[in-house]
């Protein structure tokens, strides 16, 4: 202990959410091992979603890794499979390797804000599914994908109509997000994990060719509460019009 703080993580399975331990379940099921196409099909998740959960299992020391023995020509492909259940036994400590880096970006960065934006703008586009050529999403069908990604991570996420619109901004939208998956590096370190949160949803919208855009995240608004706020963009649907994350407003992380 450090003062009232563990170093080491709670068991790590009351950290696994729903989709993690469905894709357990199946590793744990399969007469093979699986890959993340296999994952994929069978959960319905996005391949690199599918690809998140099963290895945050393996940091985890739920399954392993290996390369799949193959007869024939080409690249092998990369599976997954359950480890036994003693074999995940003992501590973790992710949660100060996350306050380690975090401190590191905060203290040593000029814009830490900025960087942990334009972080969590990249992962926002790598869990993204890219819409088909010439797709246009309508901003009810943006924010049902943007609430399932949220979801996937843990955040437990509920979108609705934002109050503080104006009568042309119909479709201007409020995410409440009532679980924050790192609440407790979050707590110290807002202007960090905050901002790579805002800068995921960001993302995630990009990438859809949405026609919706992530203004600002207020964190903590309620003890277990988060408030994302989206509007209305001017997204050209045959090219990204936002600004990237480095050009974005430093002040739309909120205070409490």
């Amino acid at each position: 202990m450090v003062g009232e703080r563990s170093l080491s993580d709670p068991a790590p399975a009351a950290a696994l959410g729903e989709s993690r331990a469905r894709v357990l379940e199946l590793l744990r099921t399969a007469a093979q091992p699986l890959g993340v196409q296999d994952i994929a099909e069978q959960t319905g998740l996005h391949p690199n979603t599918a690809r998140f959960h099963l290895d945050g299992l393996v940091e985890d020391g739920y399954a392993q890794r290996d390369t799949e023995d193959r007869d024939q020509p080409g690249r092998p492909r990369t599976v997954y499979q359950a480890v036994p259940g003693d074999a995940a036994a003992g501590l973790r400590s992710y949660r100060l390797l996350a306050e380690i880096l975090t401190t590191l970006v905060a203290e040593n960065v000029p814009r830490p804000e900025q960087l942990a934006r334009e972080a969590g703008h990249a992962w926002g586009g790598y869990l993204t599914e890219r819409p088909a050529p010439y797709e246009r999403l309508n901003p009810p069908a943006a924010t049902r994908r943007l609430v399932g990604i949220l979801s996937e991570i843990g955040f437990a996420p509920q979108a609705q109509a934002r109050d503080d619109q104006s009568p042309g901004d119909a479709d201007g939208v409020r995410i409440e997000l009532r679980h924050c998956p790192f609440r407790e590096v979050a707590e110290h370190h807002r202007n960090v994990v905050c901002s790579l949160h805002l800068g995921l949803m960001q993302g995630a919208l990009d990438v859809m060719r949405a026609p919706l855009q992530a203004d600002r995240l207020d964190p903590f608004v309620e003890p277990s509460l988060c408030m994302a706020h989206l509007s209305p963009s001017n997204r050209n649907h045959g090219e990204d019009t936002q600004a990237p994350a480095s050009e974005a407003d430093p002040d739309a992380i909120g205070g409490t």
